[in-house]
């Protein structure tokens, strides 16, 4: 039986902001086939409409630009009516209790997680970050890479598995790359883009130097968000282990290569910088930028930004000041 799913919210897949949750458009057996077709989970929001949860996840987390980014990167989204006609068949295989129920369905139908009641901006991510690490599908071709097979095809699987599972593949790739005589060749370009997970990488320089080919393979609009999601793995890095050198490569990386991002990157990634080194006064020169550059006209933008300055630094007097103040402008904004 077909149902539909409606769109929400236009989505900015990269950066410490996003623009929302996109929901798939099309009907089940579709959404199957685009996370069998890109190896995601679907992630579900079954629903009422008259349930006030729901309605308050709808309007105050689903829009959340970290959810946003977060989502639409790893999952397929779904939101479903579960009191619709339509969704008879689906609610009949996938029974609900509880109003919202969030599932996370891998592509051959199997539910990986599913979490009752509606969740905050931070939850929400966390959920779906543990619906992730259930799913690793990369044990299968590492049992075959550690008897011995170095098949172009195999160790491509095995990159992007390690990718998905959110491991380390640096490894993998650079072995196989620097045993190749021509790095032309279709599945080595495949190779060399997959494993181009961080810019401090010789696979990073190969992904550039090899750019015009790759993008014949992927689009450039695919090669644009692979650097742009190394440069966020290296500054997510520079955040972790509080080396300000690799946060500088990440700026400077995306300044060269995907300059039409970078001034948004730079901010973006300053702010998470300085909260996970516990940095408050460059912490509110970047959010000022933030709010000046590049959610100066967006008061949805300015909320989430002061909700983000709020939650960072609570007892800092000078950043709740500002964050009030950037709350208040976006309220004048949404009453104008």
């Amino acid at each position: 039986m077909r149902f539909f799913f409606a769109i929400l919210f236009n989505f900015f897949a990269i950066g410490l902001f996003a623009q929302g949750i996109e929901f798939f458009h099309g009907t089940w057996e579709e959404a199957l086939d685009e996370a069998k077709k890109q190896e995601k989970l679907i992630f579900v929001d079954a629903y009422a409409s008259w349930c006030g949860p729901c309605k308050r996840m709808a309007k105050n987390t689903f829009p959340d630009q970290q959810v946003g980014e977060f989502f639409n990167k790893n999952f397929i989204n779904v939101k479903l009516d579960y009191e619709k006609p339509e969704a008879a068949s689906f609610r009949k295989k996938y029974p609900v209790a509880a109003f919202p129920t969030l599932y996370f369905i891998d592509f051959d139908g199997s539910v990986v997680q599913a979490v009752k009641g509606a969740q905050q901006p931070d939850g929400l991510i966390e959920i779906g970050k543990n619906a992730l690490k259930k799913v690793d599908r990369s044990a299968g071709f590492e049992e075959a890479y550690e008897k011995g097979d170095r098949s172009p095809e195999l160790v491509y699987n095995y990159i992007k598995a390690l990718n998905q599972a959110n491991k380390s593949s640096l490894k993998i790739a650079n072995d196989y790359l620097k045993e190749q005589s021509d790095l032309t060749t279709d599945i080595n370009l495949k190779i060399i883009f997959e494993g181009a997970s961080e810019t401090d990488s010789k696979v990073f320089e190969m992904l550039i130097s090899n750019r015009a080919a790759i993008e014949k393979i992927f689009t450039k609009e695919i090669v644009d968000e692979r650097i742009h999601a190394a440069c966020r793995r290296t500054a997510q890095k520079a955040a972790e282990f509080k080396v300000g050198a690799l946060l500088d490569e990440a700026k400077d990386k995306m300044k060269a290569h995907y300059a039409e991002k970078a001034d948004q990157f730079s901010i973006e990634s300053d702010m998470a910088f300085y909260k996970a080194t516990g940095q408050p006064d460059d912490y509110l020169k970047a959010c000022r930028q933030y709010a000046k550059k590049i959610a100066d006209k967006d008061a949805t933008l300015l909320r989430q930004l002061a909700r983000e300055m709020k939650n960072a630094y609570p007892l800092d007097p000078k950043i709740m000041q500002e964050a009030e103040r950037i709350d208040a402008k976006a309220m004048r904004m949404k009453g104008a």
